[in-house]
C-alpha cells in the first residue's frame, strides 16, 4: 500500500511544492496549514509520516512533534526550518524526530530522507508484527478450544511453564502435542531462547545420535567437519523430543545421562559439553506399557515424566469443532466477513465423524474445502468418508420402571430439556450449532426450546 504523508506548513507555496514532489514519488499526500489542523487530520486519518515546518503561528513544529509522538509513536516525523540551531536539532531528536533539515534544502535530500524514514518505519512495524505473531501463534492462542478438557490443558501449561521440570505430553497423533510444547516454551522464562524440535521416529537409528548430540570431524565416513547437534542448538531454551518412544534402547541410556548430568559428548568427541536445555517429550504410544515390555527404560521414563500433560482427542472434545473450523477457515481462506462459514448439515456431519486423525485431519479437511473454492463449507464439499459415516444413536443403560409406575411423558420432557441445555453448553450458547449438534433443524430446535420456555429471542 502507498504510504500516506501529511505536509504541515503555514506557507501555501511550500506545502504545494512538497505535495507535488511527494505525489510524484508515489505517496498519498494531505496538507495542513497549522499544527492544530495537523492534529485534527490525525484524528481522522492514519499517517505513516509527517513533514512539518518548525516555525508556525500557534503550536510550533517542535510542539507538534511532541503531540504526534504521544498520540502515534510509530509515525515518522521530519522537521524543516529556515533557522536551524544545534539546540533545536538536539531537542527534536530527543523528542523522536526522524531527522531535522534546514531551508533551502535539496530536492534529492528530501526524497532520500523520506524513503529511508519510511523504510525504517516499515521494518519496525514488521518486527512488531512478527513478534506479535510469534507470541500469538505460540501462546495459548495456538491451541483452540474452550472445552473442559482444553481448559485443563491451559491450566496445566500455565503452571508448568514457569518451572524447569521436564514434561511428557501424551495423546493420539494429530492432537497438537507440538503446539502444547511450544506453548510451554513461549510462556516460560526461556521464551527468548531457541525452541528446537525433532521427530525421533523420522530419523534412522544410525543418524539420531548425531542429530541430537552432534559429531566431531572424522567421527565417521562423511563427517568432514564438526557439527553441533540439537542439544547445542537449543542451548538455554527447549528441546522437544517428539515420538520419544521410537528412540532405540542404546540411545536411551545416553539421553538419561544428559538428563542426570546436564552434559553430553558429540559423536567422536573427547570433551563434555554442558547442556542448559529443558526437555519436553511426547509420545502417542503407551510408554508405561513399553517399560513393562522392556523396550523403554524405566529410569528414563521417570526422568521425562516429571509432569504429564495429556492432549485430548477430538472425539473427546467435539464441542470445540466449530471454533476449530472457524480458525482453520480464516487461516486458509482469502474471503473475510462475518457470514456463515459452515452449514448446519456439514457441522452435523463433523460432529458425527470420529476423526481418527484428530485436529490435524480436521485442519486438512477445512483446507481441502477452501482449496476447492468453497466460500461456505457445506455437506457436498466434505470428503466421502465424512459424508457417508453413520453413527448409531447412543442407547441409554438398562432402565427399570418403578413398581408404582411412572409418568413417561414427564420423564421424556425432563430428559429432553436436560439434553437441550447440555447441547447449548457444549456449543457456547450458539443455537444453530446446538441444533446441528443434536442432529435437528434450527427451526425444530427453537420449537423445542420454546416448549420449555427456554427461547428468549
Amino acid at each position: 500500500m502507498k504510504a500516506r504523508i501529511l505536509v504541515v506548513d503555514d506557507e501555501l507555496s511550500m506545502r504545494e511544492f512538497l505535495a507535488i514532489l511527494l505525489d510524484g514519488e508515489g505517496y498519498l499526500v494531505d496538507q495542513a496549514e497549522s499544527a492544530e489542523d495537523a492534529l485534527a487530520c490525525m484524528d481522522q486519518q492514519r499517517y505513516e509520516m509527517v513533514i512539518s515546518d518548525v516555525s508556525m503561528p500557534g503550536l510550533s513544529g517542535i510542539e507538534l512533534l511532541s503531540r504526534i509522538k504521544a498520540q502515534s509513536p510509530e509515525t515518522a516525523v521530519l522537521l524543516i526550518t529556515a533557522f536551524t540551531t544545534a539546540e533545536q536539532a538536539v531537542e527534536a531528536m530527543k523528542l523522536g524526530a526522524y531527522d531535522y533539515i534546514g531551508k533551502p534544502f535539496k530536492v534529492e535530500e528530501v526524497k532520500v530522507l523520506v524513503r529511508k524514514a519510511l523504510e525504517k518505519r516499515s521494518l519496525e512495524e514488521e518486527n512488531k508484527r512478527l513478534k506479535a505473531e510469534v507470541q500469538e501463534r505460540f501462546s495459548f492462542s495456538g491451541l483452540i478450544g474452550k472445552s473442559k478438557q482444553m481448559r485443563e490443558v491451559y491450566d496445566l501449561i500455565a503452571k508448568v511453564a514457569e518451572s524447569m521440570a521436564n514434561v511428557l505430553i501424551t495423546g493420539e497423533s494429530g492432537t497438537g502435542k507440538e503446539l502444547a510444547a511450544k506453548a510451554i516454551h513461549y510462556n516460560s522464562p526461556r521464551r527468548n531462547a531457541p525452541f528446537e524440535a525433532v521427530n525421533c521416529g523420522a530419523i534412522p537409528d544410525t543418524l539420531i545420535e548425531s542429530e541430537l548430540f552432534g559429531h566431531s570431524r572424522g567421527a565417521f565416513t562423511g563427517a568432514i567437519s564438526d557439527r553441533p547437534g540439537l542439544f547445542e542448538q537449543a542451548e538455554g531454551g527447549t528441546l522437544f523430543l517428539d515420538e520419544i518412544g521410537e528412540v532405540p534402547l542404546q540411545l536411551q541410556a545416553k539421553l538419561l545421562r544428559v538428563l542426570q548430568e546436564r552434559e553430553f559428548r558429540r559423536v567422536g568427541g573427547s570433551s563434555s559439553i554442558k547442556a542448559d536445555v529443558r526437555i519436553v517429550a511426547a509420545s502417542n504410544r503407551n510408554l508405561e506399557e513399553q517399560v513393562r515390555e522392556g523396550s523403554f527404560r524405566e529410569d528414563l521414563f521417570y526422568r521425562l515424566n516429571v509432569v504429564q500433560l495429556h492432549m485430548p482427542s477430538l472425539k473427546e472434545r467435539v464441542e470445540d469443532i466449530p471454533a476449530l473450523v472457524e480458525h482453520f477457515y480464516k487461516k486458509y481462506s482469502i474471503w473475510s466477513g462475518s457470514g456463515e462459514i459452515i452449514t448446519p448439515e456439514a457441522l452435523k456431519a463433523l460432529f458425527n465423524y470420529p476423526f481418527p486423525g484428530n485436529v490435524r485431519e480436521l485442519e486438512n479437511l477445512v483446507e481441502r474445502c477452501v482449496v476447492l473454492g468453497s466460500r461456505v463449507i457445506d455437506f457436498e464439499c466434505l470428503p466421502t468418508g465424512v459424508r457417508e459415516h453413520r453413527t448409531a444413536p447412543a442407547v441409554a443403560a438398562e432402565f427399570e420402571i418403578p413398581e408404582e409406575g411412572m409418568d413417561l411423558q414427564a420423564y421424556l420432557d425432563a430428559l429432553e430439556q436436560r439434553l437441550l441445555i447440555r447441547a447449548l453448553e457444549k456449543c457456547g450458547g450458539v443455537k444453530k450449532r446446538a441444533a446441528a449438534f443434536l442432529g435437528m433443524t434450527f427451526r425444530s430446535f427453537r420449537y423445542r426450546l420454546a416448549k420449555f420456555g427456554m427461547d428468549e429471542e
